[in-house]
């Protein structure tokens, strides 16, 4: 009979690993003069924002088009606003605040929701949000270019940050339902966990995913009947989303399809490279779902597979898209064969930390050459463990009611051994 042990009211598999040192020593409660210090370098860089030219300018095309909702416009009228119609309701309560007082709060509202997905990544894993683990990682996005692109932009992704490892959470606990409600709410703001659908496809979770899909379906009709001409949201906002946005984002767009023609690759055959990418992605995803083992794990890496999918392909792939599932893949590192315990996951992310100059790579409109990096590396190394992990389940046999693998000594056995 295989082990099971009880941590934080849930059963866990050796695979969790209690007797591990490493996930002991993560799982660990932190002193107080540590996790004060983590959360002061993550207060002091987000906070640094304030000094940045155009803090907030993403969630600054949101309230401005919810002002224009209030004065009688069409949000869509602005091509910068390219979200759905739920988002410019959910934007209404700062439209009365005056653009500086948002510029001053943004920075710390959008930090709030980042940590807020960090304690929920941790929670997947039954990892304390005072553990030595929560401190590390804390202190570690305050270095993290992801980290401070978000904050600067003020970037509603930090919606799907946390809705991502809520998500999973929830599946975790049985709630699959819930988690449905969850995924639809993010996608009704911003469709940035569309690719997560698949995840309740392959759990047969039809129930979560009919919430899923008809939440937002409900919202977005009920907030395009509410404003004026959203028709322009068919006619003028989703084809320019489809054309990858215009020359302005064109450089800070990581994905296949934007990094490869810019070093010569032909565009018809970068989006080829990049769907076929993106295909070989998405099986990994399935074979990780397949594979099975601890399970907090399995729904932690094969629902960043599949995000990962839509970063290599989709246009356009931001860098600080990579925060709605890297929490969650560090988080892992305290259960036994996960992905993050291999050197290879952190190599990718060696670029992106702040202040470390990188020849030819350090201007903002190059940024994306190292993006791709971290982007494809990660999913290459998801992509690996499931290779091995299924490579490693060697196929059994029984002899005589015993297990008997096939790479077993082949020398005969007495009855007592295979009783």
């Amino acid at each position: 009979m295989r082990k099971v042990w009880r941590a934080g009211g849930r059963a866990r598999t050796p695979d969790g690993a209690p007797g591990d040192g490493l996930a002991r020593w993560a799982r660990g409660r932190a002193p107080w003069p540590v996790l004060t210090a983590a959360l002061l370098v993550y207060l002091l860089s987000a906070g640094r924002m304030l000094g940045v030219r155009r803090t907030g300018m993403d969630n600054a095309v949101v309230v401005r088009a919810a002002r224009t909702l209030l004065d009688g416009g069409s949000p869509y009228a602005d091509k910068r606003f390219l979200y759905l119609p739920g988002a410019v309701f959910a934007a209404l309560p700062q439209a009365p605040f005056a653009d500086r007082t948002l510029t001053r709060a943004v920075p710390f509202v959008t930090a709030a929701l980042v940590l807020a997905g960090v304690v929920l990544a941790l929670r997947i894993f039954d990892v304390r949000a005072d553990s030595r683990l929560a401190a590390a990682v804390t202190a570690g996005l305050a270095l993290f270019l992801p980290f401070q692109a978000i904050v600067h932009l003020g970037n509603w992704t930090a919606a799907s940050v946390v809705a991502f490892p809520a998500a999973l959470l929830l599946a975790l606990r049985g709630r699959w339902s819930a988690a449905g409600v969850v995924v639809g709410a993010a996608v009704a703001l911003k469709p940035m966990l569309v690719p997560l659908l698949l995840l309740f496809v392959l759990a047969r979770r039809w129930r979560a995913l009919a919430w899923a899909v008809g939440l937002p379906a409900l919202v977005s009709l009920a907030a395009a009947l509410a404003m004026p001409r959203p028709q322009l949201f068919l006619t003028k906002t989703l084809p320019f989303l489809l054309h990858g946005q215009d020359d302005y984002a064109a450089p800070y767009d990581a994905s296949w399809t934007a990094v490869l023609p810019r070093l010569g690759v032909p565009h018809h055959l970068a989006f080829v490279l990049g769907a076929c990418a993106a295909v070989a992605v998405l099986g990994f995803a399935r074979a990780r779902w397949r594979t099975g083992g601890d399970e907090a794990l399995r729904l932690v890496e094969c629902g960043s597979l599949l995000m990962l999918a839509a970063f290599l392909v989709s246009r356009p792939s931001f860098v600080h898209y990579a925060l709605v599932i890297l929490p969650a893949l560090v988080a892992s590192v305290v259960v036994r064969g996960a992905a993050a315990r291999q050197v290879w996951f952190w190599m990718p992310l060696v670029p992106q930390v702040a202040g470390v100059p990188w020849p030819e790579l350090g201007g903002s409109r190059r940024h994306a050459f190292k993006d791709i990096v971290m982007f494809t590396g990660a999913a290459a190394v998801l992509a690996l463990a499931v290779w091995r992990r299924r490579a490693a389940a060697a196929p059994k046999v029984t002899v005589s009611g015993a297990p008997y693998s096939l790479s077993s000594d082949p020398d005969p056995r007495n009855a007592s051994e295979t009783r």
